[in-house]
C-alpha cells in the first residue's frame, strides 16, 4: 500500500453527495457568503447523479392557494400514522414555495395555465417538466462557485474532540486516497438501497424504484461516527408498476386510476375502510394490496380503462420526463393501458428520509449531535413527505447554518490539526491487495437474502416477528465478522465492496430498530404479526440509536406536540 497516493485538500464548507439536496446546499452557501470555500465530494458525476438522475415529472411537496405550511404539517403528520418532528416538517415547508420558485428562475419548466398559476396535480403537488432538473442544479452548483470532485467515494468522516473536521475517501476512477479538511460538513448522500433482496433477479437486479447507486454510505459514516440515528424502523416500500417499478402516483394523482383486484373489486375502501380508503395514508397503499395478493385476491392493477386515447397521449407524455422505460416497455409488448389495466406491486424495503423519515436526528437547523456535521435530503430524518422540494428546502437550511457556524470557527486551527489516517488506508484499500476471498456481489446476495427471509422483506410480505428478527441479527452479526475476507480487483470492484459494508452497517442498525418498537405503526412498512396494532399509549415516540462502545444502543425520545415557533428538545 505505500504506492497509495495521498491528496489533503483544505475547504470550509464540505459537501459529501452532489444530489439535489447537495446542489442546493452549495448554491445557498455561496450565494450567502461568496468568501467562503465550498467543496462537493460526489461518488457519480454531478450533473446525472443521486436518485434524480432520470428527472421528475411533478413536484410532490408545494403549498398550493388554499393551503398552509401549517395544514401541510398536519397532513403530513396523518400521512405519518401521528408520529413526525413537527418541528422540522413546518421549517421545511415554510421554504418549499420559496425553494421551487429559484430553481424555476434557473431554468426549470413548470406548467402552467392561461393566468400563469402553476397546473397542480393533486393537493400539494404541481406539474414540471424535468427531465433536466439534475443537470440545472448542478451546473447552477458550479456557477456558483462551488468546487466539484467527482466519481470520489467517501468511507468515513474525520472526528477530532467529539465535532467532525472533514472526511475521507478514495477516487473510483484514479484510486487516490482523499483526506479533506473543513470546517463543516453537510452529509447529503441520499438513502440507501440494496438492503433487501429486490422484485427481479439476475441481470435485472439493478430494475428497482430507488437510485441503486443510493448504498446509504451517509447513514454508514454516521453511523461509524457516533451519531444518533432516528426512525430506521419507518422503512419506505413504494407501490409501483410491475416489473419495471414505475410510479403509479402519475397514475393516481395525474389520471384518476384506482386500485382493483383481479376480481375487478375497488378493495381500498371495502377491506381496508377500518384503517383508510381510497386516501388513505402512503404506508396503508402499499399494504392494502399486498394483503390481496397475499389472501389469493391478485393480481393487483391501476385501472387505466376509462382514459381516453388523448389521456393517453398524455400519461406518456408524464412518464417520458421521468420513466421512458416504461413506454418503451408497453410499445415492446403492444400492451394499451386503455385496454387493460396496468399491474402493479410493492417493491422492496428502503431506507429513505424523504418518503419516510429514517436518518440522522437533527436540530431545526440541520445539525446532527455531532457538532459540525448537518444532514439534508433524504439522509436526515424525521422529516417524511419532503420529495425533491423537500430536499431542496432542507439544502438551504442546512447551509444556512453551517455558514453561520463556520464564522464563529475563524479562530480554530482547524487545517493545521494532526491526523492519523494509516488505519483509513489500511481499511480501505485491503480488498486490492488480497489474492483470495469474497466478492462484493456474494456478499450482498447473502445480506439480501437474509434480510428478505428474516426482517420482512417481499417474499415475506413485508411481515416479521420477535424470533426471525432476532435471527436475522445473528446472521448480519455473523456476516460483518466476513467483510474482513472481502476481495477486489479494481477500483471499481473496491467501490462495491464499501457498498455492501454500509449495507451491513445499516441491516445491523435497522434490525434494532425493528425488533425494539413492539407496536404496528405503519403496516407493511413495519408489520410486526406479533405486535399487529398502533398502540399511541406507549409507543407514540421516537425509537433512535447510536453506536457506542462498539455496540448498538437504543434511545427513546418522546413526541412532544408542537406548534409554529417551539423547537424539539430531547
Amino acid at each position: 500500500m505505500e504506492n497509495i497516493v495521498i491528496k489533503v485538500l483544505k475547504t470550509d464548507l464540505l459537501i459529501i453527495g452532489g444530489g439535489t439536496a447537495g446542489c442546493l446546499a452549495a448554491v445557498e452557501a455561496k450565494e450567502r457568503a461568496p468568501e467562503i470555500d465550498v467543496l462537493i465530494l460526489e461518488k457519480a458525476h454531478i450533473e446525472r447523479s443521486g436518485c434524480l438522475a432520470a428527472g421528475m415529472n411533478a413536484i410532490n411537496a408545494y403549498i398550493n392557494p388554499g393551503e398552509t405550511p401549517e395544514s401541510f404539517v398536519r397532513y403530513v403528520r396523518a400521512d405519518a400514522m401521528g408520529l413526525l418532528r413537527k418541528d422540522l416538517v413546518l421549517t421545511m415547508a415554510e421554504r418549499l414555495n420559496e425553494v421551487v420558485q429559484r430553481v424555476e428562475s434557473w431554468g426549470l419548466p413548470i406548467e402552467k395555465d392561461e393566468k400563469g398559476n402553476y397546473v397542480p396535480r393533486g393537493r400539494w403537488n404541481i406539474k414540471i417538466n424535468g427531465e433536466s432538473l439534475k443537470p440545472i442544479i448542478a451546473k447552477r452548483a458550479i456557477k456558483a462557485g462551488a468546487r466539484v470532485l467527482n466519481r470520489v467515494l467517501v468511507t468515513n468522516l474525520i472526528t477530532k474532540d467529539g465535532k467532525v473536521r472533514g472526511a475521507m475517501g478514495f477516487g473510483v476512477r484514479d484510486g487516490k486516497f482523499y483526506v479533506v479538511r473543513a470546517k463543516a460538513v453537510i452529509v447529503a448522500t441520499g438513502g440507501a438501497a440494496g438492503i433487501y433482496k429486490p422484485n427481479n433477479d439476475g441481470s435485472s437486479h439493478h430494475k428497482i424504484w430507488y437510485s441503486p447507486f443510493n448504498t446509504g454510505a451517509g447513514y454508514a459514516m454516521g453511523i461509524r461516527a457516533g451519531a444518533e440515528m432516528t426512525s430506521f424502523e419507518m422503512r419506505f416500500i413504494a407501490l409501483r408498476t410491475k416489473d419495471v417499478i414505475a410510479p403509479t402516483g402519475t397514475l393516481a394523482l395525474g389520471f384518476g386510476a384506482t386500485q382493483v383486484n383481479a376480481r375487478g373489486e375497488r378493495f381500498m375502501a371495502s377491506r381496508y375502510g377500518h384503517l383508510g380508503a381510497e386516501g388513505a395514508p402512503t404506508p396503508l397503499r402499499v399494504y392494502g394490496p399486498t394483503q390481496e395478493i397475499k389472501e389469493g385476491r391478485g393480481p393487483v392493477f391501476m385501472d387505466t380503462t376509462h382514459l381516453k386515447e388523448e389521456d393517453i397521449v398524455e400519461l406518456k407524455k408524464s412518464y417520458l420526463n421521468m420513466y421512458p422505460e416504461l413506454v418503451l416497455f408497453w410499445a415492446a409488448n403492444d400492451f394499451d393501458p386503455a385496454k387493460e389495466p396496468i399491474e402493479i406491486q410493492g417493491t422492496e424495503p428502503y431506507l429513505v428520509g424523504g418518503h419516510a423519515q429514517a436518518g440522522y436526528w437533527i436540530t431545526t437547523k440541520r445539525e446532527t449531535t455531532l457538532p459540525g456535521l448537518y444532514a439534508a435530503g433524504d439522509v436526515a430524518g424525521g422529516v417524511p413527505y419532503k420529495f425533491v422540494s423537500g430536499a431542496w428546502a432542507e439544502g438551504v437550511i442546512a447551509a444556512e447554518n453551517a455558514v453561520k457556524y463556520i464564522s464563529s470557527l475563524d479562530n480554530e486551527h482547524i487545517h493545521s490539526m494532526a491526523l492519523d489516517v494509516r488505519g483509513e488506508i489500511k481499511r480501505v484499500y485491503t480488498p486490492l491487495f488480497r489474492e483470495d476471498g469474497i466478492r462484493s456481489a456474494e456478499m450482498e446476495e447473502r445480506l439480501q437474502k437474509t434480510m428478505d427471509e428474516y426482517a420482512g422483506g417481499v417474499s415475506r410480505y413485508y411481515e416479521m416477528n420477535e424470533n426471525e428478527l432476532i435471527l436475522a441479527l445473528r446472521k448480519i452479526k455473523h456476516l460483518k465478522t466476513q467483510t474482513k475476507y472481502l476481495l477486489a480487483s479494481d477500483l471499481h470492484e473496491l467501490m462495491n465492496c464499501h457498498e455492501v459494508i454500509d449495507r451491513i452497517d445499516i441491516a445491523e442498525v435497522l434490525i434494532h430498530h425493528l425488533l425494539y418498537r413492539k407496536e404496528t405503526r405503519w403496516p407493511a412498512y413495519q408489520s410486526r404479526v406479533d405486535y399487529p396494532n398502533l398502540n399511541d399509549r406507549e409507543w407514540l415516540k421516537f425509537v433512535n440509536s447510536r453506536l457506542k462502545d462498539n455496540r448498538i444502543e437504543i434511545l427513546e425520545r418522546p413526541y412532544k406536540q408542537l406548534v409554529s415557533g417551539d423547537r424539539y428538545i430531547p
